[in-house]
């Protein structure tokens, strides 16, 4: 074990929260390490259902500020991330049996002027029969609105913070958990244990911060000496993924039986994304899975509107994650604020900054106002700066993705139109750290199949932390959805190759 290294702020946790907290730190001159005891948002932070929202529906349960605080954060993050957050439009057919239609009216008239939206396009109403977003839509059903919110790649978000956090100095150790973390001559004594190669490091951290998300109390039962006697409720939120079935770009949010609303999101081209369920939790975070009674909810939500009827079979992939929500005492998994509370333990001069809740949309507002929490054991640190800073890659003239579209065009016209896209949407302007010198599809190295090539490979490995074949079909992209069996086994071996050699 190498010898204890000094620094001003050890995070735990490597989700969205977690990573954001790290980058914002960092750049205010803190000496900062951010450990994850798994990759890079393995948990939570991946398996959300994608998008920067104020959360339509916590209107209902007068969560305003709540609301508001999260439009106002879409548009700081739609600027500070064009390439991987972009407007989305909702479609929302009407049902006489559920919100009765005024109702619905003045939410989205509440959700259009709450938050100050300045880029999106306001709410309209659609005559189903007649609009081609109805065509789609059982006849039934003849009147509907449509609604602007943003889609973000999540993984992405969190990996970029982390990525934003090393370039201003911060050490990012993944696949390494805690084992260990105490109070010691008013600093915190913290060991690290990397899973994969088994080596320990000790650091003696001024401050100590818990974002472990779903493992945030079981982080607490590790720390010597914590007494929180706060709580998160573990909350299962089901998604499933089938082809697309309907034309155009907009995606759809219905009513279902129960009040509760069910997104059925374009994904990926020509997939939907359909989710969520929302039930409480007890087991492991690490073992959530897909119910096949979830799987049988969120069909007949989408088969209660749409003309084409799906089935099981339809179903390509499904994943779960487990929402750390702050434990209101909210009876009703959906009734439980999604809002964040900090705890601070000021014990023995040695302060433990706990996290509990949260939500991707409102993560930056989250770090900034943690770190406002902790200023007075930091006083030399400089101010805030991340409301106005794009992310790696999202440093766009003004913030302008489609002037960028036309710029990448510009500078590789050899490359296919779909693949530019690709790399666009989730490099943004780093696109030429990987395509380098390249001038031909050839030089970008074995391709594996789809949009996948070696350049970009080895590019997630040196600058993104991918340690597994799956930390890079999974999480660092969405390839695992275009690479046939073959294809992803076959990168899996070239993936453990190119390891053992380095």
């Amino acid at each position: 074990m190498t010898e204890a290294k000094d620094v001003d702020l050890f995070v735990i946790g490597g989700g969205i929260n977690g990573a954001g907290i790290a980058r914002d730190a960092a750049g205010r001159g803190l000496n900062v390490v951010l450990c994850e005891k798994d990759d890079l948002a393995e948990g939570t932070s991946s398996r959300s259902g994608k998008l920067v929202h104020g959360g339509l529906r916590y209107l209902e349960y007068y969560e305003f500020r709540l609301v508001r605080e999260a439009l106002i954060e879409r548009e700081v993050l739609m600027n500070a991330a064009p390439h991987i957050i972009w407007p989305l439009r909702f479609v929302l057919p009407h049902s006489p049996q559920d919100r009765p239609a005024w109702l619905v009216r003045l939410g989205l008239f509440l959700y259009d002027h709450l938050g100050g939206r300045k880029k999106l396009p306001g709410t309209r109403t659609l005559n189903l029969r007649r609009d081609p977003e109805g065509a789609p839509i059982l006849d039934e059903y003849k009147r509907g609105f449509e609604y602007s919110d943003c889609w973000v790649d999540d993984a992405r978000l969190v990996v970029l913070n982390a990525v934003d956090a090393a370039e201003r100095g911060a050490t990012v150790l993944t696949r390494s958990p805690a084992i260990s973390a105490r109070r010691e001559d008013g600093k915190w004594r913290v060991t690290t244990q990397n899973t994969i190669t088994g080596e320990k490091r000790e650091f003696m951290a001024k401050m100590l911060v818990n974002a472990a998300g779903p493992w945030v109390t079981d982080v607490l039962s590790r720390v010597a000496g914590s007494n929180s006697s706060r709580n998160v409720r573990l909350v299962k939120g089901s998604h499933i993924i089938t082809k697309k079935f309907w034309d155009g770009p907009h995606s759809y949010l219905v009513q279902n039986h129960d009040k509760r609303v069910i997104f059925i999101n374009a994904y990926e081209g020509d997939k939907a994304l359909i989710g969520t369920t929302d039930i409480a939790y007890d087991g492991r975070a690490e073992d959530v899975t897909c119910d096949p009674s979830e799987i049988e909810y969120l069909l007949n939500a989408v088969n209660k509107y749409f003309k084409e009827k799906l089935t099981s079979d339809d179903v390509l992939e499904t994943f779960s994650g487990v929402r750390p929500l702050f434990d209101d005492g909210q009876g009703n998994p959906s009734a439980v604020t999604r809002d964040y509370v900090f705890d601070l333990d000021e014990t023995a001069g040695a302060p433990l900054l706990n996290i509990f809740g949260g939500k991707i949309t409102t993560f930056r507002e989250l770090a900034e106002r943690g770190i406002h929490r902790i200023v007075k054991y930091f006083p030399d640190m400089s101010g805030d700066w991340t409301a106005s800073a794009p992310l790696p890659g999202g440093d766009m003239e003004n913030a302008d993705y489609d002037l960028f579209r036309q710029k990448l065009k510009a500078d590789y016209p050899w490359m296919p139109r779909e693949l530019r896209e690709y790399y666009g949407r989730r490099y943004g302007t780093r696109t030429a750290m990987i395509v380098g010198d390249a001038t031909s599809l050839t030089d970008l190295g074995q391709h594996f199949g789809a949009h996948l090539y070696e350049a970009e490979a080895r590019y997630l490995i040196a600058h993104e932390w991918a340690q597994t074949a799956e930390d890079i079909v999974w999480r660092r992209t969405k390839h695992r959805l275009t690479l046939t069996k073959d294809q992803e086994a076959a990168f899996a071996r070239w993936f453990e190759a190119s390891e053992a050699a380095a």
